[in-house]
């Protein structure tokens, strides 16, 4: 990756500025001794973030920057700014595909419709205006080649972190309703790439044990086959304080993905194999290429499974319980 070392910098995104990717991207830049100056928004309104963002461009000259690095969803920047950043050497954090999606992951546009061909366009704009483009996972870097066009001597992979000041071993004391049981957390938002209907098949199976006990942290829409019994706990949202406790009760944690159907699936590492691994957790991963990149099957500490396999997945719990003592 280039240097940003006595550089001036001008940091974009249109995320929120607490974001992890954008304080993981700003941090590596001070490290590297980049002179630094931020665009973004703390605000939770999309929209207002977006009008901020814009404003402050318009009214921001580029000449004074040697950098400009747009974070998270840089075809937003590009799309209508791209005039105001010939000049300058320019970095992208190419996180996610807006075609890949909202067309295969999301399911929200029909590929070949007009507005995919939009979407996709918007890629590769933001795509070939980037001298350097950062992706989360190679094989992530591989599909933006392969699908956009992307010059493969320019992309470089910047795997996410943890925070770690909010994720870090605890012990602390179980509540009494998962004390002498085997705990079993899965979190996330829920998304179809993310299979947590392969999951609730999973813990449908072997719910009758009782000897295990389930977390399960998200928004759960209606409709969705979950299953119940006094040895599951759902929660629709927590603190990530909240949060890190309970993965801090927990033997064991799902990350995934499993759903086998979205090829999305197949080339990320969920955000939450780090926070897992940044406290010490056993890990159950569905079996994909971007997974073996950081991670390898260890009887001790990460498991895989076949993705989009419930029975594969509910083995592996019981399996895993069993070798707790």
């Amino acid at each position: 990756m280039i240097s940003y070392k006595n550089k001036k910098v001008l940091f974009i995104t249109t995320k929120n500025l607490d974001y992890l990717r954008n304080t993981q991207e700003i941090e590596m830049i001070k490290k590297d001794g980049g002179e630094l100056t931020v665009i973004g928004s703390y605000s939770k309104s999309y929209v207002k973030r977006l009008l901020s963002v814009y404003t402050k461009i318009l009214t921001t000259s580029m000449r004074k920057f040697d950098v400009v690095f747009v974070g998270f969803a840089p075809q937003l920047i590009f799309a209508p700014f791209n005039w105001k950043f010939k000049k300058n050497t320019v970095v992208i954090d190419f996180f996610i595909s807006m075609y890949d999606t909202l067309v295969f992951d999301r399911k929200k546009i029909k590929d070949g419709s007009l507005f995919a061909k939009l979407l996709k366009h918007y890629d590769k704009k933001a795509i070939k205006a980037a001298d350097e483009i950062i992706c989360d996972t190679n094989a992530h870097g591989k599909y933006f080649v392969e699908e956009f066009g992307a010059d493969r001597d320019k992309m470089h992979t910047l795997y996410l972190e943890a925070d770690r000041s909010i994720y870090y071993v605890r012990n602390l004391e179980r509540p009494e309703r998962m004390k002498d049981k085997y705990v079993v957390l899965y979190f996330g938002s829920i998304l179809p790439l993310q299979g947590i209907e392969v999951i609730f098949e999973a813990i449908d199976k072997i719910k009758d044990n009782k000897e295990l006990y389930f977390i399960i942290v998200g928004p759960v829409k209606e409709g969705l086959n979950k299953p119940v019994a006094d040895n599951i706990e759902y929660h629709n949202w927590l603190s990530q304080e909240e949060l890190a406790e309970y993965i801090d009760y927990s033997d064991l944690c799902l990350s995934g993905h499993f759903n086998k159907n979205i090829n999305k699936a197949k080339r990320t590492i969920p955000g939450k194999a780090y926070i897992y691994d940044a406290m010490n957790k056993k890990i159950i991963f569905g079996d994909n290429p971007a997974v073996r990149e950081l991670y390898s099957e260890n009887d001790d500490k990460y498991y895989f499974v076949e993705m989009g396999n419930p029975d594969a997945l509910a083995g592996k719990i019981v399996e895993c319980s069993k070798k707790r003592n």
